[in-house]
């Protein structure tokens, strides 16, 4: 890469209206908003020069503006990615992260090691190890393959590679047999490549897949792929709280 990175911010986009869990950013955890956990776990991320909260919704406003910078922006985006290119468009910064606004014990040191991929790559992401059956078959959980580069060639709901040799063997032998990679949902972009990114039409790939980041692949980008430790623990609906809200007392 030509321009060096000297400032890097961090975006968590957050909206109201989830589908699956309406008003999840305000939702309680263990005494406090989770968009307010996301945050100050971001605030630790040593690479951050910033931490900006990007949000159509008032009341998200209200609540992270007492913690960070918030960027309101258009409510009609089709995804976070899109809605953190709006905010990019208008800040100085040579680099960003883009940290899921629903992990509240997102780990710091993630974030550095994927600001820190981008001194040399246009676009990074983290992988971790997937360790357990209930995650090899399941659609939700997304798998990555990488080259002896460390750059991503491909993300798939569908286990990949397939192991053809192991195929009639359990799940747990076929999982000591290849170190498959999970997939983490965090992404982080040199200013322009976002840019020139999100101007791309939907792609083929991205459309059967319904994953964004198959865009980039297709259109040539390449995305650097840090292997980390740290496992995603989400709250995707509110049956969520309470298994998260456990992990913050052990």
């Amino acid at each position: 890469m030509s321009a060096p990175i000297r400032r890097v911010l961090g975006i968590i986009p957050a909206r109201y209206d989830s589908t699956r869990f309406p008003g999840k950013p305000l939702a309680p955890i263990a005494g406090k908003p989770l968009i307010q956990h996301v945050i100050e776990r971001c605030q630790l991320a040593k690479s951050l020069a910033e931490v900006i909260v990007a949000t159509d919704d008032a009341r998200i406003r209200q609540t992270a503006q007492q913690l960070c910078r918030v960027e309101m922006t258009a409510a009609d985006h089709p995804s976070g990615t899109d809605r953190i290119a709006e905010v990019a468009a208008r800040c100085t910064c040579d680099a960003l992260v883009n940290i899921q606004g629903d992990e509240p014990l997102i780990d710091p040191t993630v974030i550095d090691a994927v600001a820190q991929a981008l001194t040399q790559e246009e676009m990074s992401t983290a992988a971790t190890a997937i360790k357990g059956p209930e995650d090899y078959d399941n659609p939700n959980v997304v798998k990555i393959v990488v080259n002896a580069a460390g750059r991503a060639l491909y993300f798939s709901r569908r286990t990949i590679p397939y192991l053809r040799d192991a195929a009639s063997r359990s799940l747990t032998e076929q999982l000591a047999a290849f170190p498959f990679l999970k997939h983490l949902g965090i992404y982080g972009y040199r200013r322009e490549t976002l840019l020139r990114l999100v101007k791309f039409p939907v792609s083929p790939l991205e459309a059967a897949e319904k994953l964004e980041q198959l865009r980039a692949l297709e259109n040539g980008v390449p995305i650097a792929v840090v292997k980390v430790d740290y496992d995603s623990v989400g709250v995707d609906v509110p049956s969520d709280v309470a298994r998260v809200e456990q992990l913050f007392h052990r």
